[in-house]
């Protein structure tokens, strides 16, 4: 594909991307795909899919008490449990406010390890990263931010999102379903949003504006993007996905550049 040269225009060190349509197969990539980079926030979708297995396998339910007060896993995977970004404080009442957290992933792998009985980062590796080849991938602390991995491990991933085998097919559907529709919240480096909304560990992009994504990419779209300039997306109207890491961490640089890299892949997917 050569709309993923772009990335040869940013003002990065490094950078890999790749697109792995629906059916699993890899439509292009660029760059070294093979390299470990740190992924940042685009961890918690790895730790949300390993969330969703431990509650079809019965270990915890989605609406059972976690987190602070009043909260329950569907809340700390939704950003709704009233937990501050980087602070195990609650500063609102779960399912009144969309508040990004990072302690809320770390209070739902508490969870899981508690429930499961196997640390949080060996229970992902069992439940995702193992069944699906993803050898290069590695949690090496925080489950909100702390993941590293490689452009064809992610592309593996992507490629189970689209087509679930370890999940049946009607959890993803309802992870990448608006949970509490309707809250408004701040969009770390885009500002508050009006809707700002969240699936179970993937954000949706709906009608956001500014957002990280494409113009062109549908209000389906859903995903994640990391502070250390990465970003994985899920277009089910393109029936593709897309994964850039890069080794400079986000900033004007990434709010310009990858909206209209993201329309030059569709478009060149529509093409």
């Amino acid at each position: 594909m050569q709309s993923l040269a772009k990335i040869e225009n940013w003002p990065v060190p490094t950078a890999a991307a790749a697109v792995v349509r629906a059916d699993g197969t890899v439509a292009g990539s660029h760059g070294p795909v093979a390299q470990r980079f740190p992924l940042a926030s685009v961890t918690k979708p790895l730790a949300a899919y390993a969330v969703l297995v431990a509650y079809e396998e019965g270990a915890v339910e989605l609406d059972e008490p976690a987190g602070p007060e009043g909260s329950t896993v569907r809340h700390l995977l939704a950003h709704t449990s009233g937990l501050a970004f980087d602070e195990h404080k609650q500063t609102s009442a779960p399912g009144t406010r969309r508040i990004y957290s990072n302690a809320g992933f770390e209070q739902l792998a508490d969870h899981v390890a508690k429930a499961t009985e196997i640390p949080f980062p060996e229970y992902l590796r069992q439940a995702v990263l193992e069944p699906l080849g993803m050898t290069a991938t590695t949690l090496d602390g925080s489950p909100a931010k702390d993941g590293t991995s490689t452009v064809d491990d992610l592309v593996r991933f992507a490629a189970e999102v689209q087509a679930p085998r370890l999940l049946d097919a009607r959890t993803v559907l309802e992870a990448m379903s608006v949970v509490h529709p309707g809250l408004s919240g701040i969009l770390p480096g885009y500002g508050n949003q009006k809707p700002n909304d969240w699936g179970l560990g993937f954000e949706i992009r709906d009608g956001k504006s500014p957002h990280w994504t494409g113009s062109s990419s549908s209000p389906r779209t859903f995903g994640h993007f990391g502070q250390s300039g990465t970003f994985l997306w899920i277009d089910p109207d393109a029936q593709a996905a897309c994964v850039v890491l890069t080794d400079r961490a986000f900033g004007p640089w990434a709010i310009e550049a990858w909206p209209p890299f993201t329309d030059a892949v569709l478009a060149e997917l529509r093409g």
